[in-house]
């Protein structure tokens, strides 16, 4: 086993724990430009890998309730039979140096899409970040639903992206009375039988590296369970903003894009990230003094 490959599953599983998405958009990249695996191999290794990873964060939404059944059963219907399609039309692209490129350019346009899915989501939670409530009904349309679930696991047959970054963004843009935690418990649950489709396609067709999968499966289940434990102390939107730029930066390495245009590209976002955080906190409105139980003001944490 390369030690090397658990502990990239390691550090991919905390920010997973943490973030609740970046599996497959972080994973089969760094194989990719790390390790020098070729883009189908790496592909169905993380797939297999996240059949096991996922269901660890479901298991814990389903038992606090945080799943939207209904929605869990018309995403499946969509996504099952198209995350197989997206692995069969890899097979049907050409020789394997065609379905090489082909995937490594599919993969870069995923991550793009990945990281401004990211972005909106964090845009849309800052309005939201105040309703922890029960949250509002909603009704479920089962065909726009269905062709959300067709899509998303299209993308993920071909490129193991999108089962936590694209979907749960699409799923917000759909449903956006839906719970934020109810959001990603409903993923999480859908993204099972997905990625598992996907990864048996996988299996069927040859593509599959059990040695692989199994280096990044030992350090990613542990690295779930250790971020999904500091994920309250966390900085969340510091670890959103770090997976974003570690997003451009794959997506245009994997688009061919130069080195040194690549460098420029992320040293913006970093400055550009440092100099919102620092205007956010000028621009917050300081907290009024609390009164304690003795009536005396003492100033808020």
């Amino acid at each position: 086993m390369d030690l090397t490959l658990a502990l990239a599953g390691l550090g991919v599983g905390i920010v997973v724990g943490l973030t609740g998405m970046g599996g497959g958009a972080l994973m089969t990249p760094i194989l990719v430009l790390l390790f020098g695996i070729p883009p189908v191999a790496a592909v169905s290794s993380d797939l297999a890998a996240s059949a096991v990873m996922k269901p660890f964060g479901g298991w814990v939404h389903a038992r606090r309730g945080t799943v939207n059944w209904q929605l869990v059963r018309w995403l499946c219907a969509g996504s099952v039979p198209s995350a197989f399609l997206g692995v069969l039309l890899l097979r049907l692209l050409g020789d394997d140096e065609t379905v090489q490129h082909t995937i490594k350019v599919a993969l870069g346009i995923a991550l793009l899409l990945a990281a401004a899915g990211l972005l909106l989501k964090a845009w849309v939670s800052r309005g939201r970040a105040a309703s922890q409530g029960p949250g509002e009904p909603i009704t479920v349309r089962p065909v726009p639903t269905l062709l959300l679930g067709a899509g998303g696991g299209l993308i993920v047959g071909l490129t193991s992206v999108g089962s936590g970054s694209l979907i749960i963004v699409a799923l917000l843009a759909l449903y956006p009375k839906l719970r934020a935690n109810d959001l990603v418990g409903t993923d999480l649950i859908q993204a099972i039988p997905l990625v598992l489709s996907a990864a048996v396609g996988h299996a069927f067709f040859g593509d599959l590296q059990l040695d692989l999968a199994a280096a990044v499966l030992i350090g990613s289940v542990p690295g779930v369970l250790i971020g999904a434990r500091i994920s309250s102390r966390a900085p969340g939107g510091l670890v959103r903003t770090a997976l974003v730029i570690v997003l451009l930066a794959s997506s245009l390495k994997l688009l061919d894009v130069p080195t040194t245009t690549v460098g420029i590209t992320v040293g913006a976002a970093v400055v550009a990230a440092v100099a919102i955080t620092l205007w956010r906190r000028r621009t917050a409105a300081p907290q009024p003094p609390q009164p304690d139980s003795e009536g005396s003001m003492i100033p808020a944490n």
